[in-house]
């Protein structure tokens, strides 16, 4: 006879690898800080990977980088707050009981259509036009 385990969570969990920091709040105080990897993610709460040790209770503020652009330029993060309900060894779960989605900074990307050519144009010639027009006078 086999014994059929039932999914205890209420919803479904989806497998993602994202970058997460976090902060431990007791009311307004952050009392501890880290960072970790994400392995799983729901409406409801979210596992993650971490060196740090936290505690069943503990409140947390999470930022999840988000896989998705906003207008195809913009990076997003997730940020979650919940208490955390289990952890075991490096894996911790927690409840995202409230979140909104943040806009980070935007990723520098720096290209010669950026940068006004003709400027670093005169910069980079300089001493070679100066050398040019000594040899000529």
């Amino acid at each position: 006879m086999r014994i059929v385990q039932r999914e205890r969570r209420g919803k479904f969990r989806f497998a993602i690898s994202r970058d997460l920091r976090f902060k431990v709040l007791e009311g307004e105080q952050v009392v501890s800080t880290g960072a970790g990897c994400t392995l799983n993610v729901s409406s409801q709460g979210v596992a993650f990977e971490t060196a740090e040790r936290l505690a069943v209770g503990d409140l947390l503020e999470l930022a999840i980088s988000w896989p998705v652009l906003l207008d195809k330029t913009c990076r997003m993060q997730l940020v979650a707050f919940g208490h955390v309900v289990w952890t075991r060894r490096r894996t911790v779960a927690c409840t995202i009981d409230r979140y909104e989605f943040r806009t980070q900074r935007r990723a520098a990307s720096i290209s010669l259509r950026d940068v006004n050519v003709s400027s670093l144009r005169r910069w980079a010639d300089g001493p070679a036009l100066q050398t040019k027009n000594a040899a000529l006078a």
